[in-house]
């Protein structure tokens, strides 16, 4: 039977072509992630334990519990911690580490490192081994910087040339003293480090006298966990923290990889919808391998072979066609891995240099993903053969299905289908992460319900073609009878289909109604006609509303200031405005009470006035940071959204209390409206800044809407896989379909079908197909989007529904032109059949 089963595998090779293909495309999608997640991984902690090597432990601020109403501050590192820290026993010497965001622009003005990778620092001297100069010498005062070496290859800069920097919110025009080396990762991954002498950096970064850290090295002969015990007993218990240099490397190296887990996780949930999709095609081809040697199977029954033997010589086929693909798609799968590399670096995005990383894993994840998958697509179409009879397989008395099969099969798939539906409805009743769970369910049970459905589902629908089929004559006629004659093959081959097409439709759906929702909610919550904000999300400097209320023609601005404070025993978060400007900049719906800021009189959104059961009229006490407490009146309750909720106070009763102010965004007004003079005016008040967002509302919605395209254009990209898939799967189908017919088309020939007919009859059947599988996936996909947009609803009052129409075509479209695009080989093979040879087939 193992003899039997390979000459078998090998009389068939170009029917199990497709299904390797198919096979392969998945498994190397699978070991190309592996691989590129795990080279990428690789690479990034290698880079980033080299930075530790100069550390042998670090010394931090331990950050203290906010205690009743009062808000604790973090001590902070001062000299004399640095002092008693190099004079520990053990210690070879201790160096204070500041560092904070630094924005530095190329020769042309334009950021380097895309904001949150630009970073600054202290150079400490010459003795500074871990940014050791390749040229010129340390910094000294604020108007000197050094920096690091690849960026100033990318920006051209050189020892001598003056460059423009931004340390929160004030622009800055240092001369470049140095260019140092440096491993550190946010540079390797293409940012940029400036590093000042100590005193600057303090001042710069709002820490004068402070260090953010102290890292210590040890003396010969002292371990590191030696030296940790040894500062642990010499520093203040309670207001420090000290962590070896292995432990600092080991820390990183797990946030890397927990980081990487999640694109790894995402890029295989597409690999496994490829796989999913190969599924059906590899049922396929086994189902109708079987049916074509029924009679080869019966008299190997007959002449003593058992059930199981039949079954296992099926699975053996499937087990050499998996052993295949999953070494094919292996070696792709490594030049996948290494393709999305190379794509990164054109791409922009800068990686560590590192080696290739093929895992034993990934070998052995690839391998038996490839078997694994194909022997159970085979073994249904296996076990299914070994229970005909002998007798009934010679005799073909089996090849219809019999009622109880098809009441069974289709109460199965309402019984699904129902199940799904109700449960995807329930989920759209929920709040929005509660609901998360129940609606992938019911997605996954709804999306079974319909595959098992679609046989039954495949004869109206079909049907409904028959009208534009009867157009092309004998030809559509014949395509539509051909269709439906075997309705769970043809269930199969367009569910692979219908799988892309459902996820498809549902992202678009969901990408069009959020960027209307977000479009909604800048038009309808802010007046102002722009905001102004820092690239990276960083908090703004206070100045900047100052030089923002100068310019010429701007007639009311307000800063958004975020501070902390108690208020029943827990931390919220207050965001400070001026209060007698932000009614006029935005324009927020009240649920209760009069919107007024000013003096003790605040507004609460709606989801924190139920947290603390607020209503307008409500008095509270808040205890602010620094110690002082006020009693505060809700003066009303307003719908929040993304861009504005939370505690609402004025600016007066708030910033007298903030030991460190800092906005969040300022908003601002102009009498002239938008315009380009406009936000050049507001630009060059600020000093033409790099790191600093002048937008406007319908900036602030493109910004977001170029985030949706380019997550959906990557998605579709990754869903390409599963649709390239299906296409393989409808020539599979309709080769081995021709194939099968081989004698029918003989006989048509025979009695007049010319061949430009017969073509047109094989490709009207892939077109019924492909277009059967694209309504029922674009069917399911407005479905799913509507309903995750229900569930989005509920965190996103502004949500609205949007059916993209103009894309829906174009994806009905798509599957059309798979119809064809897949029909082009079996339509040519079918009219170059040899009528004579045909008819005398079996």
């Amino acid at each position: 039977m193992f003899r039997t089963a390979l000459r078998n595998v090998l009389a068939h090779k170009a029917r199990l072509l497709m299904t390797v293909l198919a096979v392969m495309l998945g498994v190397a999608f699978v070991s190309g992630t592996l691989v590129f997640t795990n080279t990428l991984s690789d690479a990034l902690q290698k880079s980033s334990a080299k930075g530790f090597d100069q550390v042998d432990v670090a010394v931090t601020a331990e950050s203290q519990p906010d205690v009743g109403d009062r808000i604790v501050k973090t001590p902070e590192l001062t000299q004399a911690l640095l002092e008693r820290s190099a004079k520990t026993p053990g210690a070879a010497s201790a160096v204070g580490v500041v560092t904070g965001f630094t924005a530095m622009a190329d020769k042309d003005g334009k950021l380097i490192g895309g904001g949150f990778q630009s970073q600054g620092g202290n150079y400490w001297g010459t003795k500074d081994t871990r940014y050791p100069l390749v040229s010129g010498r340390a910094p000294s005062g604020v108007n000197e910087v050094v920096i690091d070496a690849k960026t100033a290859e990318r920006a051209g800069y050189e020892v001598g040339d003056t460059v423009r920097l931004s340390v929160d919110g004030p622009v800055l025009a240092p001369r470049i003293t140095g260019v140092f080396t440096t491993d550190d990762g946010n540079v390797a991954a293409g940012g940029s480090l400036a590093l000042f002498d100590t005193a600057s950096a303090q001042k710069l970064f709002g820490k004068p006298g402070a260090y953010d850290e102290i890292d210590v090295k040890a003396a010969p002969g002292t371990s590191q966990s030696a030296l940790k015990s040894a500062l642990d007993a010499a520093l203040p218990k309670g207001q420090v923290e000290t962590t070896t240099g292995k432990q600092l490397a080991d820390d990183q190296a797990e946030m890397i990889s927990a980081s990487m887990s999640g694109l790894k996780q995402g890029l295989l949930v597409f690999a496994g919808i490829a796989l999913f999709v190969g599924t059906f095609i590899i049922a396929n081809t086994f189902t109708m391998l079987v049916a074509q040697r029924t009679k080869e199977l019966a008299l190997l029954r007959a002449v003593g072979a058992s059930r199981r033997q039949v079954t296992r010589s099926v699975l053996v086929e499937a087990l050499v066609v998996g052993a295949v693909a999953g070494v094919t798609g292996l070696v792709a799968g490594v030049g996948i891995g290494a393709g999305l590399r190379s794509l990164l670096g054109t791409l922009g995005a800068t990686v560590p240099d590192g080696p290739l990383v093929v895992s034993p894993g990934t070998v052995a994840t690839a391998l038996l993903v490839g078997v694994v998958i194909t022997m159970l697509a085979a073994w249904l179409p296996g076990r299914r053969a070994a229970k005909i009879p002998p007798v009934a397989a010679m005799s073909s008395v089996h090849a219809a299905a019999s009622t109880k099969s098809l009441v069974l099969r289709n109460t199965l798939g309402a019984l699904f289908s129902a199940a799904g539906v109700a449960v995807v409805l329930a989920a759209t009743t929920m709040d929005g992460s509660d609901g998360q769970a129940p609606m992938g369910l019911g997605a996954v049970l709804l999306i079974l319900g319909v595959f098992i459905l679609t046989p039954l589902l495949s004869r109206p629908l079909i049907a409904a073609a028959a009208p534009v089929l009867r157009v092309f004559g004998v030809s559509g006629k014949l395509a539509r009878q051909n269709s439906v004659r075997n309705p769970r093959r043809t269930a199969a081959t367009a569910s692979a289909l219908m799988i892309g097409l459902t996820l498809i439709t549902g992202m678009t759906v969901m990408a069009g109604s959020l960027q209307r929702s977000i479009d909604k909610m800048a038009s309808s919550a802010i007046k102002a006609d722009y905001v102004v904000s820092m690239a990276n999300g960083n908090e703004l400097s206070p100045d900047v509303d100052d030089k923002l209320r100068s310019v010429a023609g701007v007639t009311a601005t307000s800063p958004m200031r975020n501070a902390p404070a108690r208020i029943d025993g827990t931390t919220e978060y207050l965001t400070g405005v001026t209060g007698s400007a932000f009614g006029e900049l935005t324009d927020l719906k009240v649920a209760d009470g009069a919107f007024t800021v000013g003096g003790a009189r605040v507004v609460v959104d709606e989801d924190t006035a139920k947290s603390h059961h607020w209503k307008a009229g409500s008095a509270f006490t808040v205890h602010y940071e620094d110690g002082k407490k006020q009693q505060l009146t809700v003066a009303a309750v307003y719908e929040g959204n993304q861009l504005i909720q939370g505690i609402i106070v004025d600016n007066a009763a708030l910033t007298p209390h903030v030991t460190d102010p800092a906005d969040m965004r300022v908003m601002v007004k102009t009498s002239g409206g938008t315009s380009d003079g406009t936000a050049d005016r507001l630009e060059k008040a600020l000093g033409s800044n790099p790191a600093i967002k002048v937008q406007s509302k319908q900036d602030l919605s493109d910004e977001i809407a170029k985030t949706f395209t380019l997550v959906l254009n990557m998605l579709y990209g990754l869903l390409a896989m599963a649709v390239i898939v299906a296409v393989l799967g409808v020539v599979n189908t309709l080769a081995m379909s021709v194939f099968e017919r081989s004698q029918e088309i003989g006989m048509l020939r025979a009695i007049g079908l010319d061949r430009r007919s017969v073509k047109r009859m094989v490709r009207l059947e892939s077109l019924v197909i492909s277009l059967f599988g694209g309504v029922l996936g674009i069917g399911l996909g407005v479905f799913f989007g509507w309903a995750a947009g229900e569930l989005l609803g509920t965190k996103m009052p502004t949500y609205e529904l949007v059916l993209p129409w103009g894309r829906m075509a174009l994806f009905l479209a798509l599957a059309a032109g798979v119809g064809i695009l897949a029909a082009l080989w079996p339509a040519r093979r079918a009219s170059r059949l040899n009528m004579l040879a045909a008819i005398k087939s079996e």
